[in-house]
């Protein structure tokens, strides 16, 4: 086997593009974490979207490891889920009591209890390319649960009229991705890399499309609940309160946008 399948040009150039791309994608979160890093508070972030593309890098490696020349492959998904867990170690860090319990239930559930069941069942009841198989179905199922959940922010785009919730170039940058993998998983003639990432495309094509319907679009009437929803009011230097009597009186407020958190995508 070997260590690159540079006997099919188009295979290895679409995956190391593949590779190029989702290496930039794996990397997005690190200005939000900066900004955990500096707050020393997770601000409201959710662990969700990381733990999921933990799951999503594991899966891919425990397929990869399986199927033969699939070294380009290995590679990006093990960089994927050494990132991911650093942006998952750098949250439990800085996260409340509460967001922190919320964390490690999802990462219990799925990332441990989800993914040794999905290895557990594999392994001892299916051989050789049987077993290759159903992983590579399990990876699609997942994948295609990934590339889903943008819907739920193009419905707020839709809703609100403003596409401060989808950044374009994210969006533009989830198209190439998914163009690069369909077109290695295409020559490669691997179904199981190639499938999710046609509803990938053409997810993050109506992503772009919404975006520029709504980019000119003038916001919908914002009521107080969602204003509440947009800002991060962030009280600095608040005295404890002794007793029933003390008042409080904060010595700065500061109130900024809250921070668009895109989900990850799944890298094949």
């Amino acid at each position: 086997m070997a260590l690159f399948d540079i006997d099919h040009p188009w295979v290895f150039t679409f995956g190391i593009l593949g590779n190029v791309v989702s290496f930039l994608l794996f990397l997005a979160p690190v200005p939000t974490f900066r900004k955990i890093y500096e707050a020393k508070s997770t601000m409201g972030f959710d662990s969700l979207p990381y733990a999921t593309a933990l799951m999503s890098s594991m899966l891919w490696l425990y397929y990869a490891m399986l199927t033969p020349d699939a070294v380009l492959i290995i590679t990006i998904n093990l960089f994927g889920s050494i990132v991911e867990t650093a942006y998952l170690i750098v949250f439990f860090i800085y996260a409340s009591k509460k967001a922190r319990a919320h964390a490690g239930k999802i990462l219990g559930a799925m990332n441990v209890g989800l993914l040794f069941l999905i290895f557990a069942v594999t392994f001892f009841m299916f051989k050789g390319q049987t077993r290759a198989k159903v992983v590579g179905w399990v990876c699609v199922a997942f994948s295609i649960c990934v590339f889903a959940s943008p819907l739920i922010i193009i419905a707020k785009v839709v809703r609100t009229r403003s596409v401060e919730y989808m950044p374009f170039l994210l969006s533009f940058f989830l198209t190439l991705n998914a163009v690069m993998w369909f077109g290695y998983g295409l020559f490669k003639k691997d179904l199981y890399v190639a499938l999710p990432n046609v509803g990938g495309f053409c997810l993050s094509m109506i992503q772009m499309l919404v975006y520029l319907i709504y980019r000119n679009k003038k916001p919908l009437k914002k009521d107080m609940e969602k204003i509440i929803n947009l800002v991060n009011i962030k009280v600095v230097g608040t005295p404890e309160i002794q007793g029933t009597a003390a008042p409080v009186v904060p010595s700065e407020i500061t109130v900024e946008p809250r921070h668009i958190q895109a989900p990850l995508p799944a890298v094949v």
